[in-house]
């Protein structure tokens, strides 16, 4: 028997977690796989005779996630210990995602105040600035008001793209997980919101 212990990539939830030991379970001439979803890694006992880390990696591939041999990475001419490398993952993770948050929650600032402001105003009972009455208020200016918060709402799907990537890989793989829930139900606002548009400037023509 050989053992080996993988990288795996992708994992977000329990759920992947137990896709990808389904996964590898399923192969001939596996032994054990345990799925570590804090560390991100796999240690699978197999036979060598039977198959090989190749065939293991594609499992894993085909179960919607990615995976690779765990080795010591060299950098700046100095060997880093696997947990070290770990740690590195980890917080380049948490500085992509520090900084999807506050991108996203200042962009959210305004397209709140566009698509709420009248609700604003009439709960402090002040009337609304000029301009806002001029653009965005009324029947005439209804194209110009659903159409401000897509462009406001577009810079927020993009830099949150991992998560519409990731959910419909795997549901594509039918290993579906929270990013592809996220996925779904943003992507179904979303083309209704389209909908709603055409949907407005049709009824204003006729």
């Amino acid at each position: 028997m050989k053992r080996l212990k993988f990288d795996v990539i992708g994992m977000t939830c329990s759920s992947c977690q137990s896709h990808v030991e389904r996964a590898v379970l399923k192969l001939n001439g596996i032994n054990k796989a345990e799925v570590n979803l804090l560390l991100n890694n796999m240690v699978v006992e197999f036979n060598e005779n039977l198959l090989d880390e190749n065939t293991i990696i594609k499992a894993v591939r085909d179960a919607g996630y990615d995976a690779k041999i765990s080795q010591n990475v060299k950098e700046n001419n100095k060997k880093k210990s696997l947990d070290e490398t770990k740690l590195d993952e980890t917080n380049e993770n948490i500085k992509s995602m520090k900084f999807r948050v506050i991108f996203s929650f200042y962009l959210l600032i305004p397209l709140m105040y566009v698509s709420m402001n009248h609700m604003i105003y009439m709960l402090l009972k002040i009337d609304p600035p000029k301009i806002i009455m001029k653009y965005l208020h009324g029947t005439e200016n209804a194209i110009t008001f659903a159409f401000l918060q897509l462009l406001l709402l577009l810079p927020i799907m993009y830099v949150n793209r991992s998560y519409f990537i990731n959910g419909f890989k795997r549901l594509i793989k039918r290993a579906p997980n929270m990013d592809s829930l996220i996925a779904l139900g943003s992507s179904a606002s979303f083309i209704y919101g389209i909908f709603a548009i055409f949907m407005i400037g049709y009824g204003l023509r006729t």
